[in-house]
C-alpha cells in the first residue's frame, strides 16, 4: 500500500493539467477585473467614437 502512495505520489503527469486549469482561472479573474474596471470607460469611448462618427459621415 505504501509502495502505490509514493508511486502516486511521485507521478507528476497530471501536474501540467492542474497548472494550465489554474492559469486559466488566473486570467478568468484578471479579465473580469479588467472589465469591471474600466468597461463602463470603454463603453463611453465607443459610443462617443460612433457618434463623432455618424456626425462625420451624415448617418444616424
Amino acid at each position: 500500500m505504501t509502495k502505490a502512495m509514493k508511486m502516486l505520489w511521485a507521478d507528476e503527469e497530471g501536474l501540467t493539467t492542474v497548472e494550465y486549469a489554474l492559469l486559466l482561472a488566473l486570467l478568468v479573474v484578471a479579465a473580469i477585473g479588467v472589465w469591471s474596471a474600466f468597461g463602463s470607460k470603454i463603453q463611453s469611448s465607443v459610443s462617443s467614437s460612433s457618434s463623432a462618427f455618424d456626425t462625420a459621415t451624415g448617418t444616424s
